[in-house]
């Protein structure tokens, strides 16, 4: 085979299964966004995700696991809060970085000293890891910085040429990367926001979780905090609501207030609602890509009271955060 191969069914993950077990990589589905699998505990097999997607040796993986009991042997101490939280959230978008045992893979934390570990809320990513009998690393299937897959076709469409199998699982649910949690330092502390907020986690913990900007400089603890992430071949850009109307045929538009933008020839509308916005948003920027247009206009997401934050608060927070690296500097063509 010498291009890409999208399998459903139980025939897929006994294909996989086999690929893992010959150290190359496959690409499978979470409730989040795609993931580019390879054993965590092969090296070799966890440099070629590297290779395979360009990204840096400096940018550190996500292990992903069955749950807590596969989880424990891969960190120097599985703590009372990460039990609390496994057993409130896994399955489910929240990563857990705990100091690592000897048995993860320095290639795998980027030489640093702690795991990410997650265990994914999607029957076939459970399936997988449940069958091949070990963890699995789980980058974004995608090339190194570019928009993040939530359909298999998506996949496909980045490694274009490449001998990948790809597990089909439909659309992700959740729609952007996970929620990742710093146990290592002396307070919990979100390194990436995601869909679970920080006002569910201090319910379990009974206690404030801080939020930090991402580093600047050392080893990063968490995927998706270094460099340009998220971004479209072509250029995007964030726009105020009064400015939509003035599109032109060139730009694509994404928009969540406007059924029928008056200008622009090609658009997709987004929910009103957090969790159906951060569903569609890279899908949206999928289909910017395959138009004719130019340039991509980002209508700013809803205004929301801070003040009185509720659970969906902290899903625009995240949602922010994606668009602002999704409108840095775009990368001038594909890879």
């Amino acid at each position: 085979m010498s291009m890409t191969e999208i399998l459903e069914g139980p025939e897929a993950i006994v294909a996989a299964v086999a690929r893992l077990g010959l150290g190359e990589p496959i690409a499978f589905p979470t409730e989040t966004v795609y993931g580019l699998g390879a054993d965590a505990m092969d090296a070799d097999a966890v440099e070629r995700v590297f290779a395979l997607k360009g990204r840096p040796a400096s940018n550190p993986l996500i292990v992903h696991v069955s749950g807590a009991s596969m989880a424990e042997d891969l960190v120097d101490q599985w703590t009372d809060d990460a039990n609390k939280l496994s057993e409130a959230f896994w399955p489910g978008a929240l990563t857990l970085v705990l100091n690592k045992s000897e048995l993860v893979p320095d290639v795998v934390t980027a030489g640093g000293s702690t795991v990410a570990l997650r265990c994914p809320a999607h029957p076939i990513a459970l399936g997988l890891i449940e069958a091949y009998g070990k963890p699995i690393v789980g980058p974004s299937a995608n090339p190194s910085g570019w928009i993040s897959p939530t359909t298999a076709d998506h996949v496909a469409r980045g490694f274009d040429g490449h001998d990948l199998l790809i597990l089909d699982g439909g659309s992700c649910r959740a729609g952007i990367e996970s929620t990742v949690l710093d146990l290592t330092s002396d307070r919990p502390t979100i390194l990436r926001p995601g869909i679970i907020s920080h006002l569910q986690i201090g319910r379990v913990l009974d206690q404030d979780i801080q939020i930090v900007e991402p580093p600047s400089g050392g080893i990063a603890k968490s995927p998706g905090l270094l460099g340009a992430h998220y971004q479209p071949s072509i250029p995007a850009m964030l726009k105020a609501t009064e400015e939509l109307n003035h599109a032109d045929d060139g730009v694509y538009l994404i928009a969540w207030s406007l059924k029928s933008p008056e200008n622009s020839k090609q658009s997709t509308t987004l929910p009103h609602d957090p969790v159906g916005y951060a569903r569609g948003l890279y899908n949206a920027l999928h289909q910017a890509e395959l138009s004719e247009c130019s340039t991509i206009w980002i209508e700013r997401p809803p205004e929301f009271d801070d003040t009185h934050p509720t659970d969906n608060t902290p899903i625009w927070h995240a949602i922010r955060e994606r668009l602002s690296r999704i409108c840095q500097t775009s990368p001038s063509s594909n890879p």
